[in-house]
């Protein structure tokens, strides 16, 4: 049960809380990115959004816990990976006014992505230590 909350957790915030954040004028209707950014930031919320439901049916309707964990660590561990390379393609959480959405001072991305991953992350070894003990007895 715990992978499932953990899953659920993970998808709620790709797939519904970045999606919130991300409608706006400081991402899809920022009138300083150009057209063909646009279109990309769009893509991208529509199909991590997309990837989420299969998720969240895979998971609480065909019970298939680990191919939904797995989606989830990708699209949360690509914003991870995004992030720690970001000086090497001139990305940034930063607005253009110099501002950041943090709590605090950890940008809200990766204090919830990252909390989300170790979340699925320990949840499988709870899993599997659990599982193991339990054969064990």
């Amino acid at each position: 049960m715990i992978k499932k909350i953990a899953i659920t957790f993970s998808v709620f915030l790709y797939a519904v809380v970045v999606p919130y954040l991300d409608l706006n004028e400081t991402h899809v209707w920022n009138p300083d990115w150009t057209p063909h950014a646009r279109i990309h930031e769009v893509w991208q919320l529509i199909t991590n959004s997309s990837i989420g439901f299969l998720c969240l049916w895979l998971v609480w309707y065909k019970k298939e816990v680990q191919l939904s964990a797995v989606l989830s660590l990708i699209v949360m561990g690509g914003f991870l990976v995004a992030f720690f390379i970001k000086d090497g393609y001139g990305g940034s959480m930063k607005y253009v006014d110099g501002s950041e959405k943090t709590v605090f001072g950890i940008n809200i991305g990766i204090l919830g992505f990252g909390i989300a991953f170790l979340f699925l992350i320990g949840s499988h070894i709870f899993t599997k230590a659990k599982k193991t003990a339990l054969s064990n007895v």
